[in-house]
């Protein structure tokens, strides 16, 4: 065998393994002591003396490499499980009722005339899971703090219902309202875990795979950050994650582990639900998820603890010592574990254990029922509960549960492993008979073969009810339960927004800057001011906000261990414990849970934060818009600034950063409220009715969705008489026409309003167009108050007709009407319908490309110029102009020559 020095060097785990061999007798000894337990006991004996040293190792604090993963046997040992402190049979007794009715209540939901589907096989995998969490860990609300928060797997939903109907939360009437919940009001159900329709129960929306994993880290990172800044005592919140195997493929899902073991988050518990299978069929058939899994959380730097055998395996195991039953385990693929699923126990017995003496012998004495019944880890409470309670006790770190079950567990042979049974939702009469006798339920015959099958409960009064009164008393109440305790926030007063109202005077900003100005003053306020989450994908210094570093600081849990190369700089990078900045990193998806967890802290904690989101506006709706939809969902709230908005404002940048339709994409969320200001003086307005939507005292579950720009212009100074209520609603006149006689309406939003400024005076000084400018501060909210009326006017017939606040606004404007900005055309398009005149949109549809501004506004022919040739076009349509002037109109401007635009203003990142 080569000598130490005679090998290559390598790299073992980050730890170097050629270093000089001080001893090179003693070291050949140990070598030759390995190669005699190979040669003599075997390899597996020899890999168990290994791995005993490698723990020993541990012990006495010797660094070795980390193994990326272990046998696939409990990461517990028997020997080491703690007490079990629940009454076993009790639980049992609730936990086949639970069972019984959730499986009943999908059953029934699929009646004649109903159907509205439904899941029933990843409840009966996970039940046991709950149940012990439920039992002796979830703690609920009623101490006056945030409890626990739990993220329930969306397909487990019906169990969750289950449970609490059987402590007399939910009704006969509830669960037979499941996914009926208009026609069944005000009884219905939703599908799955949705807090906006039902905002009592539910906490945080986790059915759109992926999300719920990312939502929990940054809830639990939320909950750190809310006690060290000293908002809110979170110490005893305990984080859980209930997840698929299969759904740990979702980027979502594993893309930011690291953020949790960087921080030390050891107070978030994944719980992974690893029945092998995905939707149809098996997650990883020729390999081992859970081996999988492990080495990703290992590496990612997690806690892991796999729960795979219940206690029938321990007397097996205990014989094993060659360790060839657990080579078994390790070499047996998960789809041939999915295949032992739904086998015999003659199958299992030939197939599992009958190819090596060894193995056979360990079983001789079993007969095949018992083999059948050889179980897995994730259906024992015991086993369980020391995971679990392992979890809550491990320190520095987050901890991953990987529990081995089988989908469809109890539901009989007709729906365990099968590879249907996720889409399966209705049980036969046989099914429900075989059903009901595995879980030794009192229901006959005959009430599963006259009608819909019967819903069990117990009785309030019996010792099982009882006992889960006793537990969720015990804990703190009862779980899930969303409660809103947060009380109004004392609003700033009018005078914070006065310097953004003022304008710019001879300077030229941005609409970006202006916004960060005005945080800037509300940041000061006394009150609120500490509310605020600054929160940005490492985009700060590009959004003119590392302004705040030395005075708001940036959130890190360590504090800032080095000396910072700015250090000597105004604007140096400071980090801090207390920090009150969110520097995610370049991750948009963290920075939205960020953002969901910090805006619906009002109800998770009875706190309410104020999250200011910004971003590059192409990288918002677009990238994220899944999770927006969970936001919506979470009821959270807060500030969302898409800044350098626009598909010509930041060309430079190129086809990828030119944002030409998020305002689009918002319009699509019903709790989103966005706005696409001009001046600071309408951010001004707008911020301040967000404020009071949000935070007053009659809160709305909204968020705002503000477009704001990189380009400089010189803001004006707030007019005089000012409509503000314009201004909110969206769309109000900001400059009436002076001279000519030819009466026209340009309607613009964004940086374009000052385009349609320039327009105006062209059309006058050559045209004699009088044209009046209006700023179209939201077209979404112009067309979703019409939609509005005209869904009244449908359904009153006989009642006076509402008329849209767009036409009623623009009714004594004489057209034709213009709309331009630098969004597609679709986007000022939804108004169209409720503007009282000739209707035209400019807009740049198409994708972005890199050029100047000039030169980008003249191809997509949205400038002032093209403006102009719009205005004449409608103008000449209604022959108020000859045709002939068109023509005329595009040789003077030059409008085919992209080349002879003014390049306008440079730079501008912020």
């Amino acid at each position: 065998m080569a000598s130490g020095s005679d090998r290559n060097p390598i790299i073992i785990g980050g730890l170097p393994s050629q270093v000089p061999d001080f001893d090179p007798e003693e070291t050949q000894e140990w070598l030759d002591s390995l190669d005699a337990a190979v040669d003599e006991r075997g390899r597996e004996r020899a890999r168990y003396l290994m791995l005993r040293l490698i723990e020993r190792a541990r012990e006495k604090r010797v660094a070795v490499p980390e193994m990326r993963s272990t046998d696939y046997v409990n990461t517990i040992p028997t020997r080491a499980e703690p007490f079990f402190p629940g009454n076993e049979e009790i639980e049992r007794k609730i936990l086949n009722a639970t069972r019984w009715n959730a499986a009943v209540m999908v059953s029934r939901a699929q009646r004649p005339g109903i159907g509205v589907g439904g899941h029933i096989a990843t409840f009966a995998s996970s039940a046991s899971l709950y149940d012990v969490g439920f039992n002796h860990f979830f703690r609920g609300k009623d101490e006056g703090d945030g409890g626990d928060q739990v993220f329930f797997q969306g397909h487990a939903s019906p169990g969750i219902y289950a449970r609490a109907f059987l402590l007399d939360r939910l009704s006969e009437d509830n669960l037979d309202g499941f996914r009926q919940e208009k026609s069944k009001a005000p009884h219905g159900l939703s599908s799955y875990p949705h807090p906006r329709l039902m905002p009592d129960f539910w906490e945080f929306p986790t059915v759109s795979m992926g999300l719920g994993p990312i939502g929990a880290i940054y809830q639990a990172r939320m909950n750190r950050y809310m006690h060290a800044r000293g908002i809110a005592d979170t110490s005893k919140s305990h984080v859980w994650a209930f997840l698929g195997d299969g759904e740990m493929d979702e980027p979502e899902s594993l893309g930011q582990l690291t953020i949790a073991a960087r921080e030390g988050l050891d107070n978030l518990t994944f719980v992974v639900n690893c029945n092998l299978q995905r939707l149809d069929g098996p997650v990883r058939g020729n390999g081992k998820v859970i081996q999988e899994l492990e080495s990703v959380f290992r590496g990612a730097g997690w806690n892991v603890i796999k729960l795979i055998w219940d206690r029938t395996w321990d007397p097996l195991l205990a014989q094993d010592r060659d360790g060839i039953l657990v080579n078994r385990m390790n070499t047996t693929p998960d789809g041939q574990f999915q295949t032992y699923a739904t086998e015999s126990g003659a199958y299992i017995r030939e197939h599992f254990f009958g190819d090596d003496q060894r193995l056979r012998a360990m079983v001789e004495g079993m007969t095949d029922d018992q083999i059948l019944h050889l179980g897995r880890g994730g259906h024992d409470h015991k086993k369980i509960y020391a995971a679990f309670k392992a979890a809550v006790e491990h320190t520095g770190q987050p901890t991953v549960i990987l529990a081995k079950t089988v989908k469809g567990w109890t539901l009989g042979p007709n729906f365990e492993g099968r590879n249907a049974t996720h889409q399966m939702k209705k049980l036969t009469v046989d099914d429900l008979k075989g059903f009901r006798d595995r879980l030794h339920l009192p229901i006959s015959d005959k009430e599963l073969e006259s009608g819909a099958p019967p819903y069990f409960h117990p009785g309030p009064n019996s010792e099982e009810i009882q006992y889960m009164h006793d537990r969720r008393k015990s804990l703190g109440g009862y779980v899930p339960t969303r409660v809103v305790r947060a009380k109004p926030l004392a609003l700033p007063e009018d005078k914070t927004y006065a310097t953004v109202k003022k304008g710019s005077g001879q300077q030229s900003i941005a609409t970006t800057m202006a916004f960060v100005r005005l945080l800037k003053d509300l940041m000061r306020d006394k009150e609120l001011g500490k509310r605020f989450v600054l929160i940005a994908p490492d985009e700060y210094r590009t959004f003119g906000m590392d302004s705040f570093f030395p005075s708001a600081k940036i959130y890190n849990p360590l504090g800032q261990q080095y000396e910072s190369v700015d250090r000597e700089l105004l604007l140096a990078y400071k980090e801090s414990p207390t920090g009150q900045m969110l520097h995610d990193g370049i991750s948009e998806a963290g920075c939205t849970a960020s953002l969901i967890a910090a805006g619906s802290a009002y109800a998770t904690h009875g706190e309410p934060l104020i999250p200011v989101y910004v971003f590059y506006s192409m990288f918002g709706f677009q990238r994220t818009g899944d999770q927006f939809w969970q936001m919506a969902d979470q009821l959270a709230r807060g500030f969302v600034l898409g800044a350098t908005a626009g598909r010509t404002t930041l060309t430079g940048e190129g086809l990828q950063h030119a944002d030409g339709h998020s305002q689009l994409l918002a319009s699509t969320n019903p709790g989103c409220v966005a706005y696409d200001p001009a001046f600071g003086f309408e951010i001004a307005h707008i911020v301040q009715d967000g404020l009071r939507r949000m935070y007053g005292p009659d809160s709305e579950d909204v968020f705002y969705y503000l477009t704001v720009y990189n380009e400089p212009i010189q803001h004006p100074a707030e007019p005089e008489n000012v409509d503000a209520e314009g201004i909110l609603k969206g769309v109000y006149r900001f400059s009436e026409g002076v001279s000519g006689s030819i009466p026209a309406q340009i309607m613009a939003s964004g940086v374009a309003v000052p385009w349609a400024v320039e327009a105006q005076k062209i059309l006058a000084e050559d045209w004699d167009v009088k044209a009046d400018v209006w700023s179209a501060t939201s077209w979404n909210e112009l067309r979703r108050e019409a939609v509005a009326c005209e869904e009244y006017n449908l359904l009153h017939p006989e009642e006076e007709q509402r008329v849209p606040y767009v036409t009623r606004k623009l009714a004594g404007a004489q057209g034709p009407f213009v709309a331009v900005s630098d969004w597609m055309r679709s986007v000022p398009d939804q108004i169209a319908r409720w503007v009282p005149g000739t209707y035209q949109s400019l807009g740049a549809d198409g994708f972005g490309f890199a050029d100047t501004r000039g030169a980008a506004r003249r191809f997509f022919h949205i400038d002032a110029q093209s403006i102009v040739v719009g205005v004449l076009t409608e103008l000449a349509r209604e022959g108020k102009v000859d045709r002939s002037v068109l023509k005329q109109a595009i040789d003077r401007y030059q409008l085919l020559d992209v080349s002879a635009a003014d390049p306008g203003a440079a730079g501008g990142d912020a």
